[in-house]
């Protein structure tokens, strides 16, 4: 059977991300990102799941520094639906929690509820370590925030669901494999995902990115990092719709290239169906 990389324990979202968007994968937990990327690059695994952006919290620390050092190449792209659950050890009733333990992103993410219930957050490593940590323990007084997933992993009680503030909260992962595969799928159009350095002349990002509004090229990403421990050395990260065999593509990448030092490709891939769903 394939296998998938990613980061975190068992029972990580993205863990429930593994399984929704590859079913037919068995998949391989890591302890970092840079382990995820490895375990592809060395042929331990066949595909990286990696998150990049959340829509609560927003881009995840230093994946868009690792993407382009990585070798490895988008192939499609997840999202999924962040759902965040209170689970305790077996026979645990909702008045007995005192504490609930989780990943201080996820703790932040259910301020409300627990300001309700009177539960003060503690921090943990992870969400799914967090959910590990809290059935090992056995003390109905602390719980964790984590998935449905890994109260089933773990053997812990769902006391209450979806108990995230914001309802619509997901988060993006890309997944990654050594070849690129930029055949045109799926039903909801291609995206195409790239890094880029400008040239050093006045106004070179606006001219960069005039090609693609004068060819109606929609670009639904464009986000800026330093590199090389510099202020002025920046590279941006960039997603658009459409395919660079699309003509209008084609004519705004080469219009992108004349302003830019380097130009890269991440991958080509099929855009997920939810990318245009309404949020709610």
């Amino acid at each position: 059977m394939p296998i998938i990389a990613f980061q975190g324990e068992n029972g990580a979202y993205s863990h429930e991300a593994c399984r929704t968007a590859r079913p037919d994968h068995d998949a391989l937990p890591c302890h970092t990102f840079e382990d995820v990327i490895d375990a592809v690059r060395d042929g331990k695994a066949d595909l990286a799941m990696l998150p990049v952006e959340n829509t609560t919290y927003g881009r995840v620390a230093d994946i868009h520094r690792l993407l382009p050092e990585s070798g490895l190449h988008i192939v499609d792209e997840a999202f999924v639906r962040v759902h965040i659950n209170l689970l305790a050890v077996p026979g645990t009733k909702l008045a007995d929690v005192r504490e609930a333990m989780s990943h201080t992103v996820l703790l932040g993410q259910c301020r409300g509820f627990l300001r309700e219930h009177g539960i003060l957050p503690v921090t943990g490593a992870d969400t799914a370590g967090s959910a590990q940590i809290v059935a090992a323990a056995g003390n109905p007084a602390r719980a964790a925030l984590a998935s449905e997933l890994a109260g089933a992993i773990y053997g812990l009680d769902v006391l209450a669901r979806h108990i995230e503030d914001q309802s619509t909260n997901t988060t993006r992962f890309l997944i990654m494999a050594r070849d690129p595969d930029p055949t045109p799928r799926g039903d909801a159009g291609m995206m195409t995902s790239f890094v880029f350095r400008v040239r050093n002349i006045p106004a070179a990002l606006y001219k960069a990115m005039g090609g693609f509004a004068t060819n109606g090229v929609n670009m639904t990403k464009l986000e800026s990092y330093m590199v090389g421990g510099s202020f002025t050395a920046t590279q941006f990260f960039a997603d658009i719709e459409g395919h660079p065999s699309d003509p209008a593509v084609a004519r705004a990448l080469e219009e992108l290239d004349y302003f830019t030092t380097t130009v890269e490709i991440l991958g080509t891939y099929p855009a997920d169906p939810r990318r245009h769903d309404p949020p709610g």
